[in-house]
């Protein structure tokens, strides 16, 4: 990986992630997609691939927007989720906030990037939601650090209490926190909700 890689080394690792992905908290994803309304805009935030969370979006009828930093992640996903509308960028300065939203998620995401990135990465998913709008993502509820297993590179949870002042701060409520059967940590937030 060079410093210049804006994927942070998914990019060298696409192929393995791919081969990794399970349907594990597909459930959660669909639960939470529920509560948007039917064929509302979604934005998924370090979408990869597409699968499977983009997949079980784009089947439940919604109006599909990725981004994802890695090309070749932002390729396959192109060619799994054809109708979907995907930018190569990563989410810190990604043009798709520009525009507006019913829902954003960002699973498997967040803790990837550091502190000041993730805060201001909140902050963004802040602005672009539609009023009731909601932001679904994953990280481990205690504050933690550990190796990434496929980049090598540190991730890291502000646990929960931190997100929730994160998500005050960009306008947002939690309303839920979920565990999925692989036991990971998602957080439900939405606009204006207490």
């Amino acid at each position: 990986m060079t410093s210049d890689d804006a994927s942070a080394g998914w990019d060298s690792v696409a192929d393995q992630f791919a081969a990794l992905r399970s349907n594990i908290g597909t459930d959660i994803v669909l639960h939470w997609s529920r509560q948007l309304p039917r064929g509302g805009a979604v934005l998924d935030i370090g979408c990869g691939t597409g699968v499977p969370i983009g997949t079980c979006l784009a089947a439940q009828g919604f109006a599909l927007f990725g981004i994802d930093p890695a090309p070749r992640m932002i390729a396959a996903f192109r060619r799994i989720l054809p109708d979907a509308t995907a930018a190569c960028e990563p989410a810190e300065t990604s043009r798709f906030f520009d525009r507006r939203f019913d829902g954003v998620v960002a699973i498997g995401m967040l803790f990837l990037l550091p502190e000041a990135a993730q805060a201001a990465v909140i902050t963004r998913v802040g602005r672009a939601l539609h009023p009731g709008g909601r932001f679904l993502f994953s990280a481990p509820r205690e504050r933690c650090d550990w190796e990434d297993s496929l980049t090598g590179r540190r991730s890291r949870s502000l646990g929960e209490g931190a997100y929730g002042a994160l998500l005050d701060a960009a306008g947002l409520k939690m309303v839920a926190c979920h565990r999925d059967e692989g036991c990971n940590d998602y957080f439900d937030a939405a606009v204006g909700k207490a």
